[in-house]
């Protein structure tokens, strides 16, 4: 299984570690850490120092409650560092629902569209689509994302019922419209979307029920890396208090990895690669060795 992308094939074979890199003063959990080009950039080498695959770059904070980011300020703050990051040698990504972002970061060079709103969003009424945009592309790859409502407001009135086959409807309807309009099934990655308008319970259940997202036939991205599921599974805190350092989150981000991969997902997007990475590779080895043993 291969993910096809503007410069590489990726090899989905292996499970990939995507290396998340914001450019935002206002991200959830490292808001302000890299806003600068030259510190963002830094950031970049070390991850794939630490064993990233791919970078997924960002400029606008999709963390509940974040305000919606003008074009040109996006712009302003992604053109710089996507313009040398192309050249780091591996795939890029580039963490975007604007089809102005989109053009202008395809334009440099940039590998993948990695979308929380699934190419559904339009710059303006004479814009051309996500969609529109990303079909017309020779070959770049593309995430599609499952949002409940918008940042703004999914965490006020998150989904309720059987989360499992509301995502799954939502990401069949969003990979016809691309079929429909002739991009190429190997182009296309799926992401559930944890924590983006669903309960704790729900967002596990995502986790728990995996395959049955996977029976549409397209590799899945998980990105549980820091999320507030993994702090209310793990302290007993009153919602005014699910507060926990970066450093504190780590084993559990790792461990949702880690059994996400186990359940069939191809692609983690993480903030803390060297430990993901590392936990990876014994899971293989543990895999590789119940293999050689049968």
């Amino acid at each position: 299984m291969f993910w096809q992308t503007s410069r590489f094939s990726i090899d989905l074979a292996t499970p990939k570690v995507m290396g998340i890199v914001n450019v935002t003063p206002d991200s959830f959990s490292d808001g302000g850490s890299f806003a600068e080009p030259r510190a963002a950039l830094a950031h970049c080498e070390q991850l794939l120092l630490d064993g990233a695959d791919i970078l997924d770059i960002g400029a606008e904070s999709s963390r509940p409650g974040a305000r919606a980011l003008p074009l040109e300020e996006e712009l302003g703050r992604l053109l710089p560092v996507v313009r040398h990051a192309v050249h780091l040698g591996v795939p890029i990504s580039i963490d975007t629902y604007k089809p102005g972002v989109m053009q202008a970061v395809l334009d440099l060079g940039a590998d993948i569209i990695n979308d929380i709103w699934a190419l559904r969003w339009s710059d303006g009424p004479n814009s051309s689509s996500g969609e529109a945009l990303v079909a017309a592309h020779p070959g770049c790859g593309v995430c599609l994302m499952h949002m409940h409502r918008d940042p703004q407001s999914m965490q006020l009135s998150p989904m309720t019922g059987d989360v499992v086959p509301q995502v799954l409807l939502f990401l069949e309807r969003a990979t016809q419209r691309l079929s429909a309009l002739g991009l190429e099934k190997s182009r296309i990655v799926l992401d559930p979307g944890i924590g983006f308008g669903k309960t704790v319970d729900q967002n596990f259940a995502l986790l728990a029920r995996q395959a049955e997202l996977l029976a549409l036939g397209y590799p899945l991205l998980a990105g549980w890396s820091r999320k507030s599921s993994l702090v209310a599974a793990t302290q007993v805190l009153s919602d005014a208090k699910h507060t926990m350092s970066n450093q504190d989150r780590i084993t559990p981000s790792v461990t949702a990895a880690v059994l996400a991969v186990q359940n069939g997902a191809r692609v983690v997007r993480v903030h803390d690669v060297k430990e993901t990475v590392q936990a990876l590779k014994v899971l293989k080895a543990v895999q590789t060795a119940g293999l050689e043993n049968k």
